[in-house]
Order: structure tokens, then sequence, then C-alpha cells
């Protein structure tokens, strides 16, 4: 799948699913009660147990699900995320390296900044997409104040996002948003409890369309 596509796909879902599974099982049925919700765009972290290994396995037995590696600090991760079938790295920070790496690659590199300084700095890098983290402290209007005097870079706020907030951080700009405990809830996710992960996921993708 080329760079472009996986970016749209981002752009058109307009919400990532942010997961930390403790087993492939686990993320694989989170997999598929998120998709029968309407979201196929997952971001799996590095603070998972053996998560190259997980990304792995869900990649080849769930390959309508655009999977991505997240939480990556360093290029040897994201080299190795990739190798394993991701199809996008997310940094929490200003990672030169990682950015790199991806360019070198052609995956898209979704890279975390928070400050004016940072947003720009990993642009000129080359990053894709600046995720905007934490979002929850500045909330939509410091989405809507970057896009002022940077109206062509695009962002992706990460933290705050909720059902009653992602439509708000889409008109203020957004190209996409990322949830993750206000999407699948740590308690659904040890109780294996998928209909509620698939009518949370519900409630996002009808915040988003509405926006």
């Amino acid at each position: 799948m080329a760079k472009a596509e996986i970016l749209q796909r981002i752009k058109s879902q307009k919400v990532v699913a942010l997961i930390r599974a403790d087993s492939p099982d686990s993320l694989l049925e989170c997999a598929r009660a998120l998709l029968a919700g309407g979201l196929g765009i997952i971001e799996l972290t590095m603070t998972t147990p053996n998560a190259i290994e997980v990304l792995a396995r869900v990649s080849r037995e769930l390959p309508g699900i655009t999977l991505g590696l997240g939480t990556v600090l360093d290029a040897g991760v994201a080299a190795e995320g990739i190798a394993a079938g991701a199809k996008f790295i997310v940094t929490p920070c200003v990672r030169p390296d990682v950015i790199a790496a991806c360019k070198r690659l052609d995956v898209p590199i979704l890279a975390g900044a928070l400050t004016p300084t940072e947003v720009v700095s990993s642009t000129e890098m080359g990053a894709d997409v600046i995720k905007i983290f934490p979002a929850e402290f500045f909330g939509p209007a410091y989405i809507k104040s970057l896009k002022g005097p940077f109206p062509k870079i695009e962002f992706m706020p990460t933290g705050g996002v909720t059902p009653q907030t992602v439509g708000d951080f889409l008109r203020a700009g957004a190209f996409a948003t990322a949830a993750g405990s206000s999407l699948i809830a740590p308690a659904a996710l040890k109780a294996r409890d998928w209909p509620q992960v698939t009518a949370r996921a519900r409630e996002f993708v009808e915040a988003a369309a509405r926006a």
C-alpha cells in the first residue's frame, strides 16, 4: 500500500484507535470489535508486551486493518515494526532518527510534538503528520491556533479525544484524531467486553461523521 493511500485512509477514517494490548488474541478480538463499529485504523503501542510479535500476527491474520506502531522512540524499532507489517509509525515526541528512517523506507510518520517550534522542526525533518500530544491540556482551540500560522501542516491531536470532543477537534482543522482509553476502556479490554468496544467505536464514528 502506497504512503499516500495510507494517509488518505487515516484522514478518511478520522479516528485512530490507540491500543495497549496484553496478548495477540486480545488485540485480534479488539480489532474485530473496532472494525464492527466502523473503525479500521489501529495504532498498537510499544508499551504492549512483545509488541512487534503481536503486530506481526495481527497483520497476517487481519489484513483489512490498517495497523501502525506507536510510542516508537528509535529507528531500529521503527524498522522492526515496518518489517513486521506496520503501515505507519507514530512517535510521542520529536525523534529525528525515527523520522529519517520512515522517510528512507517510504512509510508514513506521525511525529509527536507540542510547541510551534517542535511542529516546524518535525515538519522540516519530513514528518507527514504532527501528532499533538498531550492534546487534553489545550483542547481544540490549540489546533485552531496552530492552523493559523501553519495552514499546510496536518495535525492529529491525541489525548482528550472523546465522542463529545472529536467533532470540535476536526472542525478546528485536525487531519484526524487518536483515542485510547476513551475509546477502549481498560476494564472492557480486560473483561473482553467486545460489544462495549463496538458500541463505543460507533459513537466515535457517528460523532466524527457529524463534524
